[in-house]
């Protein structure tokens, strides 16, 4: 029996033998009463327990809910991870032919931990660069990738590889007045490490600005 229902009877009983004792009412009427009393009470508890049922079908439904969402999103992740590799594919065959790859390490463009300030000698190694490209003498378009180490969130490195990529554009924008439209800006985050992580040494080189020149 119910621990409330116990309750509420003895009560009753007591409210029996506190009516008898007066002489107010017939034994049979407050048993009449207890009885009455006793199926709202029954009453409650089985309502008590519908909505309990209902409540946990509820739940049930939402942990349903909430699996297919996950997989739905992990559906439109990996779609998504295809489209941009269809996309590079594309945007690599229009470029036309790869012609030069520099890479801008940290030697050089020494990128501090979670900066993205180019150096001087970031700068030179730049200059160096736009000595090549000017004797090329062609039309070329220029693919900036920035890159970080692993550490930290990946959201994080992903900014810190943008950031570090649109330092090189702006570089080259302001001083050789190199169009915007022939330059684009790629960030890899810590996705492409070049070198070990688990070292000081590593994760200086990975630290860097990849710059891909198309013919």
């Amino acid at each position: 029996m119910n621990k409330n229902r116990i309750i509420f009877l003895v009560g009753a009983l007591f409210l029996i033998g506190m009516i008898a004792s007066t002489g107010c009412a017939s034994k049979k009427y407050v048993l009449g009463e207890v009885a009455t009393l006793d199926q709202k009470v029954e009453g409650m508890e089985i309502a008590v327990e519908e909505n309990q049922k209902r409540i946990k079908e509820h739940d049930e439904r939402l942990t349903t809910l909430g699996s297919l969402i996950t997989q739905h999103e992990s559906t439109l992740d990996q779609q998504k991870s295809e489209l941009d590799g269809k996309i590079n594919e594309v945007r690599r065959f229009a470029q036309g032919k790869l012609i030069l790859q520099e890479v801008i390490r940290n030697d050089e463009a020494r990128f501090a931990f979670e900066s993205f300030e180019l150096s001087d000698e970031a700068k030179v190694a730049l200059d160096k660069l736009v000595e090549k490209l000017i004797a090329q003498n062609k039309g070329l378009y220029l693919e900036i990738q920035g890159h970080a180490d692993s550490t930290g969130p990946e959201d994080w490195n992903v900014y810190l590889g943008k950031k570090r990529g649109e330092a090189v554009m702006e570089y080259l924008h302001e001083k050789y007045h190199i169009p915007l439209h022939r330059m684009e800006v790629i960030s890899y985050g810590s996705a492409k490490p070049m070198a070990d992580n688990s070292t000081r040494e590593g994760r200086a080189q990975n630290r860097r600005v990849v710059i891909l020149v198309y013919e």
